[in-house]
């Protein structure tokens, strides 16, 4: 069905005028956000639609039929196949339909929109101590109703089973508006629903007519193993009494018969405890051989990964979760085999049954240990859960693709279909990583392909067809896992031409016109419309070739995003990423920011079409001014896409054709000038933190809640200790034996929060040290942020020629303000091409933690008093193992620190004192910082100025700095 702008404008101006009360974007950002998902394919829609209630859902169902227009509904985004792509209408659930509604615990049934994402759900189940089972590695962003469209399972699913196993009923929407509740219908029931005379009871026939008479032919063609045919489910949906299981066939369908409105699941008691035994192998083969032993034992589930998943995480930040697990084990392949129980003795039975099995041979293992500390068993889930953006970040033209990635055949055949998998890849010269549920056969596969060349595109059909073939010469499976979507051409392949025959003839019962996500799984019987072709539709690749090497030199991580979606994670108190966190839009995060650049680039490579380039660009700018460049994405996206350092590079080109803001202007000139106006403190105070003065900020820059200068400056705090800043040039000469150590003061610290600084320096002291203090000087994080990246550069330049003049003495350079810290080492790197400069700036925690494993605590206070620690979201991604080193600081002094897990404080800098940001900057703050600062036992310290300013801003109360807390500690040496 080709789609034309007159009819879905004509859809969306009948909506206009109906009840709806959901959102409409027919913009070109948000257009553009929403043409890729994770999969190798961008198809732009016409318009995407945002419904709030179930009314909603059914008037565009009602109107896409009048209209005949395609519509396609999405969850997460998150598909790997196009399941949600269209050039038509996109009815996206997960911005508002994500209510979590009546939760029964004698009946272990809860009920949901399906927009509710997994790990929401299972938040809110956690407390009553339940869960729902089906665990998908996107859990932080998938949502329920694209799990019910996948009939997804994950890990665990040969004891836990798959979605469909869990929907006690479902409300649904058919095309042209009709409503009803799906429930498992005896035998009598289903004889009841089919005598009725409306659309309702033809389309229950319909099922049990198609599927009844041809049982034994579905039993032979449909594989007996824990990964079925999916899509359509014609094996479960009637039972052999004539019941109807409704829910079975439209689980796997992909919004191709029906759209949900309403779920009502069975969830089930949590385990209270897990263990994890990790068997490791010198080949991943022998591994793959040795599967059915670890069944033997009954698991509740055998994981696997190959060496190359695990070279990479050992480079990643998850590392830091796994080296003391997994840091002494060198193997070619890792089983995870997972035990669980309500009880220490069952889960310590159930190990030792394996421990048997292994012990009694033969031995092909190299190694095995057990994990039962639940961090060290989140670390091992959280990297498996990892592994497909851990293969993303692979460095090379070539990029893991996802086309062939959730094959799934019988365990038994797993190490045959594996052997010759790899003899197809490595025909056509492909790198590949290998990891996923061994214990139910299904394995995950994403060959290295570069998707801008035209001879790797012509490679996806030549290594589909080939690993279908091969998936079904060993009773298996091209799609185990992750849904058809575009790869429906096989249908016939694997259902045979009669029960091919039978998905089409259903596809017209629930929906004759074709609007329910066309093109995908089956055509209705009678409609010519193509099925769509794995190489037919538009590849992102093909557009991503057009874009120039000028412009792929600064903006190859938007290229290298792949569509994970790591970003839209759903908790609170995950860092990444705010701006997607405070307003569920998706244009507003790292994806969908990648997305428009991608565009951009290539519009201004080609200039085909400056009209459409001027719109991008003004949606891009749009976008990328939400951004609080906190840096997460940085890190915490498994690609490392890193949105702040494109922004800058962006912004520097947008402004080179369009006139700065005024508040830009100010921002050039800030942080001298305030380092100027610090020396004055109490008349700067008075001349800018007055009404008037701020009224002017607000007028004329958009600048709200301006900082008050430190009344005690940097240079007073050291007169009264005796001691002086360095002067511009002078090196720090020793004048005492003991340690010596250079403290770097930063330009928001010693302008702003000189108290945290003289803490710092009053630690050092305590601890032995001989301190001297470096000028104070500007660091450009204010330029780099921007885009004035010239200006930057020159102000890097100089400030690296100062602190290596610093270094030449040999002595170390400590710094304390984590976003300053962390400038030296990323942002002046890249400023400069990469190259490392001549020194390094140790963050303070990193220096007291190293000063106190030598001993420099003499004696611990023995006044114990208990803290939280609230670390910067900047520090905390880039340097995960931090809040360990300030709680292994705070124990040495005798003190009991604990970290907080929070998101981002909402402040990020300037961001939050911008007038048209302050909202959302509150926004973040109550998400999860309001409740850190009051809420708890002890003090809460935080380690970053601005999220200090933040809690006072916000909170109404001063924060100190971990810092502050330790020199009022006697004795500190």
């Amino acid at each position: 069905m080709a789609d034309g702008p007159g009819r879905i404008e004509a859809l969306l101006d009948d909506l206009g005028s109906t009840a709806w009360t959901g959102e409409v974007a027919a913009d070109i950002g948000t257009r553009i956000v929403h043409s890729t998902d994770n999969s190798l394919y961008q198809l732009r829609p016409g318009a995407v639609l945002f419904p709030r209630t179930a009314e909603d859902i059914r008037l565009v169902a009602e109107l896409a039929a009048r209209h005949r227009v395609a519509v396609s509904a999405r969850g997460g985004g998150t598909g790997t196949n196009g399941q949600s792509l269209t050039e038509s209408v996109i009815l996206d659930t997960s911005r508002h339909m994500n209510r979590i509604g009546s939760f029964d615990a004698d009946a272990g049934t809860v009920t949901v929109e399906p927009g509710v994402v997994l790990d929401q759900l299972n938040a809110f189940l956690a407390p009553h101590g339940c869960f729902f089972p089906p665990a998908v590695s996107t859990a932080s962003r998938a949502t329920v109703g694209g799990m019910v469209a996948t009939d997804a399972s994950g890990q665990g699913s040969r004891h836990y089973g798959k979605t469909s196993d869990y929907i006690v009923g479902m409300d649904i929407v058919l095309a042209g508006g009709e409503t009803f509740r799906v429930t498992d219908l005896s035998p009598g029931e289903a004889r009841e629903v089919c005598a009725r005379g409306d659309r309702i009871g033809e389309i229950h026939r319909a099922v049990i007519d198609e599927i009844a008479p041809r049982r034994e032919l579905i039993e032979r063609v449909f594989p007996r193993m824990n990964r079925g045919l999916t899509g359509y489910n014609l094996r479960d949906a009637v039972t052999p009494d004539g019941g109807l299981r409704l829910a079975k066939l439209l689980a796997g369908s992909e919004g191709t018969l029906a759209w949900t409105t309403s779920l009502t699941l069975k969830v089930r008691r949590k385990p209270r405890l897990r263990a994890v035994v990790i068997v490791a192998y010198d080949d991943f083969r022998v591994a793959l051989a040795d599967v059915p032993r670890m069944v033997e034992a009954d698991p509740l589930a055998v994981e696997i990964v190959d060496d190359k998943i695990l070279r990479i995480a050992a480079d990643a930040p998850i590392w830091s979760q796994l080296k003391d697990t997994l840091g002494d084990i060198d193997a070619k392949a890792l089983l995870f085999v997972e035990f669980t129980g309500d009880d220490e003795a069952e889960v310590e039975e159930k190990v030792a049954g394996l421990t048997a099995i292994l012990d009694r041979g033969p031995k092909k293992e190299i190694a095995s240990k057990v994990a039962t500390a639940p961090a060290a068993i989140a670390g091992i889930w959280d990297m498996r859960k990892q592994a497909v953006g851990l293969l993303g970040a692979l460095e090379g033209q070539r990029r893991a693709s996802p086309f062939v990635e959730d094959c799934a055949v019988p365990p038994e055949r797993l190490p045959a279909f594996v052997e010759g998998f790899r003899a197809i890849l490595d025909g056509h010269g492909l790198d590949y990583g290998m990891f996923g549920h061994a214990d139910v056969g299904c394995l995950h596969v994403r060959p290295t392909i570069d998707m801008t060349t035209a001879h790797d595109r012509a490679l996806v059909r030549r290594v589909s067809d080939a690993v279908a073939a091969l998936a079904k010469e060993n009773g298996g499976l091209l799609w185990g896992e992750h849904g058809r979507g575009f790869r429906a051409e096989y249908s016939p392949f694997f259902f045979g031409d009669e029960l091919y025959a039978v998905l089409r003839r259903i596809k017209k019962a629930f929906d004759p016109l074709n609007v329910m996500n066309p093109g995908k799984l089956a055509v209705p019987e009678g409609n010519d419309a193509p099925i769509s072709r794995i190489d037919e539709v538009p590849f992102r690749g093909a557009a991503d070739e057009e874009i120039s090497d000028a412009y792929l030199a600064e903006f190859a991580k938007a290229v290298a995003c792949n569509g994970n979606a790591a970003c839209h994670n759903w908790d609170a108190l995950d860092a990444m990423c705010p701006s997607y966190k405070a307003t569920r839009d998706r244009v507003q995060s790292p994806k969908g920011r990648a997305a428009l650049m991608r565009e951009w680039a290539r519009l201004s490579s080609t200039g085909e079409d400056p009209a459409a380039l001027a719109r991008v660009e003004e949606a891009l700018h749009a976008s990328l001014e939400t951004c609080l460049s906190c840096k997460a994405c940085t890190s915490q996206c498994p690609i490392k896409v890193d949105i702040p350092m494109m922004k800058s590079a962006f912004l520097e080109r947008h402004y080179r054709n369009h006139p700065r803001p005024t508040r830009d202007r100010l921002v050039r000139r800030m942080e001298p000038v305030t380092l100027a106006l610090r020396r004055l403190p109490r008349l700067a105070n008075l001349a800018l933190g007055n009404r008037a003065s701020a009224a002017v900020a607000r007028r004329t820059f958009g600048m709200v809640d301006l900082p008050s200068f430190a009344e005690t400056t940097l240079e007073a705090g050291l007169r009264h200790r005796g001691l002086r800043m360095l002067r511009p040039g002078e090196a720090p000469h020793a004048r005492t034996e003991k340690p010596q150590v250079v403290l770097v003061p930063d330009s928001f610290l010693g302008t702003f929060d000189t108290a945290v600084l003289l803490a710092a320096l009053d630690v050092l002291v305590a601890l032995g040290h001989e301190v001297h203090v470096a000028p104070l000087r500007p660091n450009g994080k204010g330029l780099q942020v921007r885009g004035y990246l010239d200006d930057f550069r020159h102000v890097r330049d100089r400030r690296v020629k100062e602190c290596e003049a610093l270094a030449s003495r040999g002595m170390p350079l400590v710094g304390v303000e984590p976003v300053v810290t962390l400038l030296h080492g990323s942002e002046y790197v890249r400023a400069h091409g990469g190259t490392k400069p001549g020194y390094e700036i140790v963050s303070v925690d990193r220096f007291l933690a190293d000063a106190v494993a030598s001993g420099a605590v003499a004696s611990p206070s023995s006044a114990r008093r208990r803290y939280h620690l609230l670390a910067h979201c900047s520090e905390k991604t880039a340097d995960p193992a931090g809040a360990r080193r300030w709680q292994g600081i705070f124990a040495a002094f005798g003190q009991d620190l604990s970290p907080v897990r929070t998101g981002c404080c909402g402040m990020a800098g300037l961001f939050g004192h911008e007038a048209e940001h302050r909202e959302m900057s509150r926004r973040l703050y109550e998400m999860s910082w309001a409740a850190a600062v009051d809420g708890g036992e002890g003090e809460p310290l935080a380690t970053g100025y601005s999220c200090r300013s933040q809690a006072h801003r916000f909170g109404g109360r001063r924060l100190r700095h971990p810092l502050e807390a330790l020199a009022e500690l006697q004795p500190l040496g």
